[in-house]
């Protein structure tokens, strides 16, 4: 192997022109694609196509309502909402709402609408007549009769009026299919500044919505990207102290970066810009390779003034080689895992972070010491402040403590409390799904958030779910014991405290049953005869359009569905219902029709988070197979495999606490990042305990091998740590959320992995002696104390 690595170094050195060359040329050719690579989210690559629930809900959803419902509230600060300019308001959005891209037309359901209707029973007719359509009532008179009939329709009152009489809820679906974000966004913005009027506040909320807010914060992102970058440069400038150790890492960021999206765009993936924290945390494992092989090139150089700079590069190469080919591997393995997860953003992430990650074997491992072979031997410094003392105390105060008598036990110790300790706090709290209400992606304070608590605050819930209702026959809905089961689902659903309220068949035919006798509350009820819950039905949709009852019942009435509104979408809220709902099926079988799960935004959300769930521990031990499998052929021993789990293991624990403790869920959005750190957390220590072998195996004394690594793989590992936690904390002034908590994610764990490297990691090895790193013959453990490998 090592006879292999060596001839490939040199064949990188002797050809570093026409490598150069093509390394360019490829550069150019992938740059032209990945300027015109999609910079879009698309919502259906979010589900979890073979999923039943994802099932139910594509075949039903024109019917009982998608997960692209928006809803918009519009409430009075003064007085109740029957006036007739705020009436008027209500009738011209609805009106307009149809005009916006992609809308079911058949979906747009408020005041003003058709859809909403009261029964009117006299001694000559039974009359179903829309509430407020085509206009709004005329004079205070037809003001008032109005806001009885809403007190007196229980479809309406508390579902599109709130309690209080002072909100009006408004709610508009759209075609999947159809769905452009961020023009549903300005369209719809734009209907309500249009009519707004003095003395009304709005709110407006939904998955199209959220998702429109994303990408107006997508300049900002550019932004904080463009300043992350410039504070990479100048932390690396700082700690480098040369234009070189600058430079060139950031040149192996860019070239793994271009080659990736290029590819990407070559296969027709789009780049989702919720995803632009992965990139970035994929950037920082190219500038710390390419970091270490500069750091390494250093050494070699000094230590030996006398042979080219071609050799030194051919050395440094042939020496990093296997560490950064192992790194890399371990990273595109725990990254490719993700894969597996059938969920489609999820799958095109993986493939192109395994393109990205691989990229850095060419870009970062060979080119960063082809180009170093054509500079001088000595840099020249390009500031006066040298912090190079500074970090060799640093590095200094590693070694004692790695090498203490007491203190290497100690920081054992210590490893072992936070890891058992961490993990077993992750176990217990890290929620799959979201962890807190409102949206994850944007802060509380944010306009969205404030929005869909005031909506949940008012009405039933601006989240939905519907769980289908499936008949053995035509008018299967009509049957008693189906109406029966559905009251009784919508009761026992209802005592779940995020569910606001529910609807279905059930309730159209009990209030027509109520209008029918007077409106009398005792008459609020289905009949034990299918005949007169159809009549009841026919006097419901006497004079509509096709469509109107589509909420609640196919036209034939053999599918019918409960929708269940719900105040939050945390991973607790869904796996509750989800629950309930199967405790509620098993006591509850029906003849005349059967269950089917689960439809709506809650649906989705709960299929996706189950995907999760079941696929989580299986993509984590994965993503650590991985990195046992290639250690253990890198350094062909069993005991490397697991000797490597131990920095893995702690950055993930730790980690995952701060996930749990900062009430950051496992969802689709951290998954990438989360299988990225499986690999993170072992590539500082890789080139650490690669340095020790190789100092070893050079003058055979443990001590000075430690220290030897210390100073020169530690400090790479110093420098790149420093900086990547540098650079990744300006997005904690993002606006949106994900991307700053993601921030701190990486930064947390870019800081474990480092001290790992640094102090845990060498005393392990010191005091564990591994055969792969100290080879057959045992060397004893001595208790001097240990001096400073450099002055």
């Amino acid at each position: 192997m090592s006879g292999m690595v060596d001839r490939f170094a040199a064949f990188c050195i002797r050809r570093r022109t026409p490598l150069v060359g093509m390394f360019a040329l490829m550069t150019l050719v992938l740059g032209a694609f990945a300027s015109q690579i999609e910079i879009r989210t698309i919502f259906s690559d979010m589900l979890p196509q073979n999923h039943p629930w994802v099932q139910t809900h594509e075949e039903y959803k024109e019917l009982f309502g998608g997960a692209n419902v928006v809803s918009i509230m519009v409430r009075a600060e003064e007085g109740e909402i029957f006036q007739r300019p705020l009436l008027g308001m209500i009738r011209e959005i609805t009106r307009d709402l149809r005009k916006v891209q992609g809308v079911n037309q058949f979906q747009i359901v408020s005041l003003a609408s058709k859809k909403l209707k009261t029964v009117e029973a006299t001694s000559m007719s039974v009359e179903t007549v829309p509430l407020m359509w085509p206009d709004i009532p005329a004079g205070a008179a037809g003001v008032a009769e109005l806001r009885e009939k809403v007190l007196q329709n229980t479809l309406v009152y508390g579902q599109y009026v709130s309690p209080d009489l002072k909100s009006a809820l408004i709610t508009v679906d759209f075609i999947d299919r159809l769905v452009e974000p961020p023009v549903i966004f300005d369209q719809i913005h734009d209907i309500v500044s249009r009519h707004q009027v003095d003395g009304v506040s709005t709110h407006i909320v939904g998955e199209p919505i959220l998702n429109g807010w994303v990408r107006n914060y997508l300049p900002q992102t550019a932004m904080i990207s463009l300043v992350t970058i410039v504070m990479l440069m100048a932390t690396l400038l700082l700690l480098a102290r040369t234009w070189r150790g600058t430079l060139l890492p950031l040149v192996s960021g860019v070239i793994s970066g271009v080659w990736a999206l290029g590819t990407a765009a070559l296969l027709g993936l789009n780049f989702d810009p919720l995803i632009i924290v992965v990139a970035f945390l994929i950037t920082a494992r190219s500038i710390s390779h390419s970091v270490q092989m500069i750091t390494r090139f250093d050494d070699i150089a000094d230590q030996n003034p006398d042979i080219p700079v071609s050799e030194v590069a051919r050395k440094s190469l042939a020496e990093l080689f296997r560490p950064a080919v192992l790194g890399i591997v371990s990273d595109a393995g725990a990254i490719a895992v993700v894969w597996l997860t059938p969920i489609p953003l999820l799958q095109k992430v993986a493939i192109m972070g395994v393109v990205w990650v691989s990229a850095m074997l060419l870009s970062a491992a060979v080119l960063t010491p082809v180009l170093l072979s054509w500079l001088r031997r000595g840099a020249s410094a390009a500031h006066p402040l040298d912090l190079h003392p500074m970090m060799r105390r640093m590095l200094d105060a590693c070694g004692r403590v790695a090498l203490g008598p007491r203190s290497r036990y100690v920081s054992l110790a210590v490893g072992g409390a936070v890891l058992v300790g961490s993990g077993w706090y992750a176990v217990e709290n890290l929620q799959v799904g979201d962890a807190q209400p409102g949206s994850p992606i944007l802060w509380p304070e944010s306009e969205y958030n404030r929005s869909a608590a005031a909506i949940n605050e008012n009405f039933p819930g601006a989240d939905r779910m519907f769980v289908v209702f499936e008949g053995d026959a035509q008018d299967a809905m009509k049957q008693p014991e189906v109406l029966m089961t559905m009251r009784e689902f919508q009761r026992f659903m209802e005592a779940q405290p995020q569910v606001g309220g529910s609807v279905s068949l059930v309730d159209v035919i009990s209030s027509v049953n109520q209008s029918l006798h007077e409106g009398n509350p005792r008459y609020y009820d289905i009949s034990d005869s299918a005949i007169a819950n159809g009549q009841y039905l026919y006097m419901y949709v006497t004079g509509s359009d096709p469509g109107d009852l589509a909420q609640y019942s196919d036209p034939s009435y053999t599918n019918g569905a409960v929708t269940l509104y719900f105040s939050d979408h945390t991973g607790e809220t869904i796996r509750t219902a989800f629950a309930r709902i199967d405790e509620f099926m098993a006591k509850h079988p029906m003849e005349d029709a059967e269950y089917r799960l689960a439809g709506g935004l809650i649906g989705i959300l709960g299929a996706v988070n189950d995907v999760i769930l079941k696929g989580q521990i299986r993509s984590i031990a994965l993503a650590l197979l991985v990195v046992v499998i290639f250690a253990t052929i890198a350094y062909r021993s069993s005991v490397a495999g697991i000797f490597f789990m131990v920095p893995v293991l702690l950055s993930n624990t730790v980690t995952f606490a701060y996930m749990a403790f900062n009430g950051i869920g496992f969802n689709i959005n951290t998954l990438p990042v989360v299988a990225l750190g499986i690999g993170l957390g072992v590539d500082y220590s890789l080139y650490v305990i690669n340095g020790i072998r190789d100092e070893f195996q050079s003058h055979g004394n443990a001590e000075r091998a430690v220290l030897g690594a210390l100073h020169s793989a530690g400090r790479g590992v110093l420098v790149t740590g420093v900086t990547m936690v540098m650079g990744v904390f300006f997005w904690v002034l993002s606006s949106l959320r994900f991307q700053a908590e993601m921030g701190l994610l990486i930064a947390l764990w870019l800081a474990v992995s480092a001290v790992s490297a640094l102090l845990l990691m060498p005393a392990l090895a010191y005091v564990a002696r591994p055969r792969f790193v100290f080879g057959v013959e045992a060397v004893p453990v001595t208790h001097s104390a240990p001096a400073s490998a450099r002055s």
